[in-house]
């Protein structure tokens, strides 16, 4: 087994998670991945790292660091600070903690929700017609914002688009169609053309009932 300092435990087929390891991979960060499937969040040791029992979280030496957007943050304020990552100008990292908080809300009530229902039918979820009505007024939003910019917080790519890529890529495994959005697909190219992507495997879509 690997005895690097670094892990993170996570499912390769969660979008927060894969939007760490995004993080980890551009910055050329070597860290070892551990599946955290159910038993393993369940698990006391892993309650240990983080008590609400959920993923991702990451290891780094003797810190553990819960919460997807946490830990984008954390990455780059240790190993990439003073990047167009996280910018320090200040009207430039409102526009990231503003996308970091959509990604927290309307992202995740409306194409992660959908996706979460449609392909695992996951408990607790917002009923799929009202994911899909607020993933409609997210795509529209993203879609005019994007007419006029290649990113969505600064001319260069954050941790905002990282934070918004990956379930915004997966939208058709929601039953969410992203044909009338041709400037959120082209950013999402933009992304996918970065340094160290690694794209979320696909997830088999059912047919509709």
């Amino acid at each position: 087994m690997s005895h690097l300092p670094r892990k993170l435990y996570g499912l390769k087929i969660s979008g927060h998670c894969h939007r760490v390891e995004l993080m980890l991979r551009i910055l050329d960060l070597p860290f070892e991945y551990v599946e955290a499937n159910a038993t393993v969040r369940h698990s006391a040791e892993f309650k240990a790292l983080n008590p609400l029992g959920k993923i991702p979280v990451l290891v780094d030496g003797d810190q553990a660091i819960p919460d997807s957007n946490a830990i984008l943050v954390y990455l780059v304020k240790r190993y990439a600070s003073g990047t167009t990552w996280l910018p320090d100008d200040a009207l430039q990292a409102a526009e990231v903690q503003r996308w970091l908080s959509i990604s927290a809300n309307e992202l995740r009530h409306g194409p992660a929700s959908a996706r979460m229902t449609v392909l695992w039918n996951m408990p607790g979820e917002i009923a799929l017609p009202l994911a899909h009505a607020i993933s409609e007024r997210l795509l529209e939003m993203m879609e005019g914002h994007l007419k006029t910019r290649h990113y969505l917080a600064t001319a260069h790519p954050t941790i905002a688009d990282l934070a918004c890529y990956s379930y915004i890529a997966h939208a058709d495994e929601g039953r969410i169609s992203l044909a009338p959005y041709p400037s959120i697909k082209a950013w999402l190219k933009r992304i996918e053309a970065l340094p160290h992507f690694v794209p979320m495997p696909a997830s088999p879509v059912p047919e509709a009932a």
